[in-house]
């Protein structure tokens, strides 16, 4: 019997069981059902996110790329336009090769000289303040000559072929030469310049310029080893100028002329103000004259008015006269009498 009861139990207790676990699975699988939903909706986000993503990476990489691409394309054509500029300056160092090379003969460099001089003076001064080519009475011809007040001559001269062994040596035996050879030419330049072109008597400057192309035989002239050229220049009333320092010379001359033409100015316009004062007192005299004779008019006005003025009284009493009644006929000549 109790054998019985215990196997009925278990088999309720089975059937319990069974139902129990058919519960739980269930609610297990609708658990998972659930967590897979949600897992696939998170796994979609993050796939939409990881394309948008992708999308702006290819988009930036895209950029990059053409960015690169225009990079290289602007090198490309700087690379180009460096050598085009080389291909410049090499032709202009074959230019100056060439220039160098026709510079050599003295008169080609003296002529040389004489051009950049005539265009440093054309860019300064007036046309009229200038003349290139002056020649003096003795036939001598000087570079150009700047007019001021009087006639300021400025000769080119370009010591060059001394110079450049001066400079081109390493050899202090060879420099000392060099610069002897130099400063014999340039002293001989001075000489000339002294001796053929300031000629007080002709209206010249008791000086003159010696114009130098070359700033750097300029400055070796000036402070240069060479014996005191510059104090021997000047002793002799030539005073050398590169380019530079003759631009700032002509600067002050040009403010010189210009203060010459005011000067000019302030003399013609006092001549014209006396001018003025004397045809003033021409005007005040004839003035003068004009009031008198005004003068007398009104005072013959003033005579006239008052003669007048005694006539219409007259003529007034005289048309009182002729009003009255005729008088008897014997005294009409008495009457006539006291009238007059």
């Amino acid at each position: 019997m109790v054998i019985a009861l215990v196997i009925v139990f278990v088999g309720v207790l089975g059937v319990g069981l069974a139902l129990a676990l058919r519960t739980v699975k269930g609610l297990l699988e609708q658990r998972l059902g659930w967590l897979e939903n949600k897992l696939e909706q998170r796994l979609g986000g993050i796939e939409d996110k990881v394309d948008r993503r992708l999308e702006g990476l290819d988009g930036r990489l895209l950029s990059g790329q053409q960015s690169a691409g225009e990079t290289a394309t602007q090198i490309v054509e700087r690379l180009g336009k460096l050598d085009g500029t080389a291909a410049q300056m090499l032709q202009q160092a074959n230019n100056l090769s060439k220039l160098e090379q026709a510079l050599r003969p003295p008169k080609a460099r003296g002529g040389f000289g004489e051009i950049l001089l005539g265009k440093l003076l054309a860019d300064t001064l007036p046309a009229d303040a200038y003349q290139l080519q002056f020649t003096f009475r003795s036939g001598e011809r000087v570079d150009a000559v700047i007019k001021a007040e009087k006639l300021l001559p400025v000769d080119s001269k370009f010591p060059l072929d001394n110079f450049e062994r001066l400079v081109g040596t390493e050899d202090d035996a060879e420099r000392l030469l060099h610069e002897r050879a130099f400063a014999r030419d340039v002293k001989g330049h001075v000489d000339a310049i002294a001796a053929k072109y300031v000629r007080p008597a002709e209206n010249t400057f008791d000086f003159a310029f010696m114009y130098l192309p070359s700033e750097s035989v300029y400055y070796e002239l000036v402070n240069g080893r060479t014996g005191g050229l510059y104090g021997y220049a000047l002793g002799k009333r030539v005073f050398p100028v590169s380019p530079s320092t003759f631009h700032a010379f002509m600067l002050v001359i040009l403010l010189g002329l210009r203060g010459m033409q005011i000067e000019r100015h302030a003399q013609e316009v006092m001549s014209y103000c006396a001018q003025l004062a004397k045809d003033f007192e021409r005007f005040r005299s004839d003035f003068d004259t004009v009031g008198k004779h005004i003068g007398n008019a009104q005072t013959k006005y003033g005579e006239a008015d008052r003669r007048l003025s005694r006539f219409e009284g007259q003529l007034d009493r005289a048309s009182e006269w002729e009003a009255l009644p005729e008088p008897a006929a014997e005294a009409g000549p008495v009457r006539a009498l006291d009238a007059a």
